[in-house]
């Protein structure tokens, strides 16, 4: 038994044989990377997996944490917590908390969220810390961050305020808004306010500093950053459509380069590429052989509707091809995984979708079994090949 490759029926070949090549686009920013969340796949990337300094960007993990405490029953959106002196003491941006203050963790997620309070992400930092400690905090980011396969990030503090080893990767920073945005989908809207006026207490600091948010392109998040070592980033979402893209950048020049960037890596992605769907959830796609089973074989398909993104300029050959490890031993359940669909677009890679069985095969009785083992002893016999295939 071997890997084996399955041949796609004709429907199927003839949806992939729309195929194009993308144009690459170039930016200016030090690091960054686009992700296309329908298909999984990395549409650019630049120095991806080189570890940064990320500003405030980090406080998307610091969310993260929150968001699965509030899921876990750790914390509530209307739990008040208090403000601590090392809270209070960060400068930057802030939402002007003081010690005074016993402020709701909802209020403190949209203080990260819209207003990048540095003082807001300390106070939800000290509140799921094992120790009360932000830098026991900070030891808890780091933990998880491996556990979530981040493996360029660590972190010294909640807020991205510049210290020793505070550091990120753009993938990283990519893999945790992509995280955000699927797992916790009942808070993601807080990405999209525009503005939050916290007690009044700061008029001119209310608004976001995401640029995108105002220029109707479907963007609704996440982050941005910025200080004098790392320069201007931004860790953004946008949907159009059935689509939607994660970009991340960092290391330009200033707030108007991060804009412009991150407009033109917005349309680019959305323009440049075309979704084209190859298969049906539940519809066969292929067969697999069966060894020792009631039936000889078993129908393929994908547990989900499969779609491709193909650049949209210049014919060049999207393929996809089915493996399997076989002939399949029965018994087969129907829903069981027993092969994978591997699609290879030029220029962006290979994306690998599960296929399970559609109908469970019990294993042959014994007439099937003495079959199976009269055939494959002809086969030795005469010196033809013993594959059931």
């Amino acid at each position: 038994m071997g890997i084996r490759a399955a041949t796609l029926i004709a429907a199927f070949s003839s949806a992939i044989c729309m195929s194009f090549a993308a144009q690459a686009f170039e930016t200016s920013a030090k690091s960054a990377i686009v992700l296309d969340l329908g298909t999984d796949l990395t549409l650019m990337e630049k120095n991806a997996d080189m570890a940064l300094p990320p500003a405030s960007m980090s406080k998307l993990m610091t969310l993260n944490m929150t968001f699965e405490a509030l899921e876990d029953g750790r914390l509530s959106l209307d739990q008040l917590l208090p403000v601590s002196e090392a809270a209070q003491a960060y400068g930057g941006s802030t939402m002007f908390l003081n010690t005074r203050d016993r402020v709701s963790v909802e209020d403190l997620i949209r203080g990260v969220i819209v207003l990048s309070g540095n003082d807001s992400s300390a106070v939800l930092a000290e509140a799921i810390s094992p120790d009360g400690t932000e830098r026991g905090f900070a030891q808890m980011m780091n933990e998880r961050a491996k556990d979530l396969g981040m493996t360029n990030s660590t972190f010294a503090n909640s807020n991205g305020w510049p210290a020793a080893g505070q550091r990120m990767s753009m993938r990283d920073l990519a893999l945790l808004a992509k995280r955000l945005i699927t797992v916790f989908p009942q808070y993601y809207g807080y990405f999209a306010e525009t503005e939050f006026a916290f007690d009044n207490r700061a008029p001119d600091n209310r608004f976001n500093r995401n640029p995108l948010l105002k220029l109707n392109i479907g963007a609704d998040g996440l982050k941005t950053g910025h200080t004098s070592e790392a320069g201007y980033g931004l860790v953004g979402s946008a949907k159009q459509g059935t689509r939607r893209i994660v970009f991340v950048m960092s290391g330009l020049g200033s707030q108007q380069d991060r804009a412009s960037e991150s407009e033109r890596i917005a349309n680019w992605a959305f323009r440049q590429f075309a979704e084209q769907q190859l298969a049906e959830q539940g519809v066969i796609m292929a067969e697999a052989v069966v060894w020792m089973g009631t039936a000889a074989k078993v129908g393929l398909a994908a547990t989900e509707d499969i779609k491709v993104l193909v650049p949209v300029l210049k014919k060049d050959g999207v393929t996809a091809k089915i493996t399997y490890q076989g002939p399949l031993e029965a018994p087969i359940k129907a829903g069981d995984k027993v092969a994978e669909l591997i699609v290879n677009v030029p220029g962006i890679g290979d994306a690998t979708h599960d296929l399970v069985a559609t109908e469970t095969v019990n294993s042959g009785g014994f007439m099937v079994r003495v079959r199976t083992a009269a055939t494959v002893l002809f086969r030795q016999l005469t010196g033809q090949a013993t594959t059931l295939f």
